[in-house]
């Protein structure tokens, strides 16, 4: 099941994408958000730096943007000569592509300043946003995204999205392409184009290329640095990229965003307007979905699972490093081996759902339990890359080590979601910090499954923080005390501790020894 969250923010909006109630990938399109991923921008060239081949491009941003040569596209000065055309009608009355003769491809080989001038204006698309000290990563091959297509202005390619594995599907869409695709544009067929008529793609393509009619209007009279063309906003985006996917419920709490994906889905998808939902209740959204909590648990340095392991998460200046820990609770009757490979499994599935969340780039190493047998991590390497498939972001996985270390590397394009998992402890006054105390109760209950399910204890007793004894029972027959006792029959009495601190929760067993575990 996929769902769509969206929820109002102070600085804009906070986007979710769930499957089966976890969420798998979180977005926040900021208010002031002016360098998204698709936006084009005419720039001005800053300077060129031959040792590094590219170029410093003013779009506006407090540090400038870089251009490299391999990223102008073999048709650059095709694409200059458009804006040069453009420019000097000063009306945006040239036929935006048809006009151009295009030029021969640049040298693939060649040096920037063999293309680029200093103060030079030149048109570019955002590929990368801003990351900490670094400026935009730019793109002079634009490309504009429908639907269903992708048009790449003075390029003469026609490809198929390699997702689509049907040879038949793969060349009746190839033809359909060839004969619908615009003079002087290149064409690439989505995955969600699988199945879809000449007039839904030819209505795809008109809509494109109205956006590049409107990109040539703004262009006739802009002043660089300055935006012509902005990719729709990061909702709309994601309803565009993932509605082949199919989202089964759609969620808003923001009457504007539910208004702008109404518009979307009735003009591009109106099957899916049923599932669209207004979120009126007062409690906020991302809280009654349970995402807050989920959230809480994935972004900081520890994340659980099942069982007892858990992942332990380092960020370095040079990379990611992912530690696995089987932990205490074992599952009994299995041997090691067997044990290592449960746990190397589950800990995969969840890796790639915490690259996806947290948008982790670049260098990814993964220390996972070791395992004696190549049979396993074979196994492993391949459930593995299989979890990491539905990734949209490129990356590579290479083989488990014979360290048992698997090395990956992944693209990222928009800054890294830091997510505040620590709260103030009431108990120092905010001296010091602690876990989210919204992840307690779970942590509790887990404990609590866990020594009567499988240490088969006959008599439990919590002792705990007056605070969070108070929790535990409040509200009699909505108390977790009294759900624990529909679920194993037997009374699990809470005594009230003051010297511990707020966090800190012991177990004693039916002849009040403390449980260690």
């Amino acid at each position: 099941m996929n769902e769509l969250v969206v929820s109002k923010s102070e600085d804009g909006l906070r986007i979710g994408i769930l499957q089966d109630k976890k969420i798998v990938e979180l977005h926040h399109e900021k208010l002031s958000d002016e360098f998204s991923v698709g936006d084009i921008f005419l720039g001005k060239v800053r300077k060129i730096v031959p040792g590094l081949n590219a170029a410093f491009v003013d779009v506006g941003h407090e540090k400038d943007a870089f251009l490299h040569y391999l990223d102008l596209g073999p048709q650059v000065r095709t694409l200059l000569k458009y804006l040069k055309s453009v420019r000097q009608s000063r009306n945006g009355q040239v036929d935006y592509v048809n006009d151009i003769e295009s030029l021969p491809d640049i040298n693939k080989n060649g040096k920037m300043e063999e293309v680029l001038k200093p103060n030079q204006e030149v048109i570019i698309q955002v590929v990368k946003e801003p990351i900490s000290t670094k400026g935009p990563r730019l793109s002079s091959e634009i490309s504009i995204p429908g639907q269903y297509v992708v048009l790449v202005p003075f390029s003469s390619v026609v490809s198929v999205s390699k997702k689509i594995k049907s040879s038949d599907e793969r060349r009746r869409l190839r033809v359909l392409a060839e004969s619908l695709c615009p003079r002087n544009f290149g064409i690439i067929v989505r995955t969600a184009a699988t199945g879809k008529d000449a007039a839904t793609l030819g209505r795809d393509i008109e809509e494109i290329q109205e956006k590049w009619r409107e990109m040539t209007t703004n262009l006739a009279t802009a002043r660089p640095p300055a935006k012509i063309l902005s990719e729709s906003n990061r909702t709309t985006s994601i309803l565009r990229d993932m509605l082949s996917l199919g989202f089964d419920a759609i969620h808003t709490d923001d009457p504007r965003a539910h208004k702008d994906m109404e518009d979307y889905l009735r003009e591009h998808q109106p099957d899916y307007l049923k599932n669209l939902r207004l979120y009126r209740q007062k409690v906020p959204l991302f809280h009654a979905m349970g995402i807050e909590k989920q959230i809480k648990a994935s972004f900081g340095k520890v994340s659980s699972m099942a069982n007892g392991s858990y992942l332990i998460i380092e960020h370095t200046e040079a990379m990611h490093v992912i530690d696995v820990n089987s932990g205490s609770k074992n599952l009994n009757n299995q041997t090691l081996e067997e044990t290592a490979l449960k746990t190397n499994l589950e800990a995969s599935t969840e890796i790639a759902r915490l690259l996806r969340l947290r948008d982790l780039g670049g260098i990814i190493v993964i220390d996972f339990i070791d395992m004696k047998k190549p049979d396993n991590r074979r196994i492993l390497y391949d459930h593995f890359r299989q979890v990491m498939k539905e990734d949209r972001a490129k990356h590579s996985i290479l083989p488990m080590s014979k360290f048992g270390l698997v090395q990956i590397t992944r693209q990222r394009v928009r800054p890294q979601l830091e997510i505040q998992t620590l709260e103030v402890c009431p108990s120092c006054n905010g001296s010091g910090k602690m876990q989210s105390s919204m992840l307690l109760s779970d942590e509790i209950s887990n404990n609590v499954d866990f020594l009567i399910r499988q240490n088969k204890e006959k008599s439990l007793t919590i002792g705990a923080n007056p605070y969070v004894a108070s929790y535990l029972k409040k509200g009699f027959f909505n108390s977790l005390q009294y759900k624990w006792f529909r679920t194993y029959f037997q009374w699990i009495r809470i005594k009230e501790d003051p010297s511990l601190s707020f966090t800190a929760v012991k177990y004693y067993n039916d002849r009040g020894e403390e449980i260690n575990f």
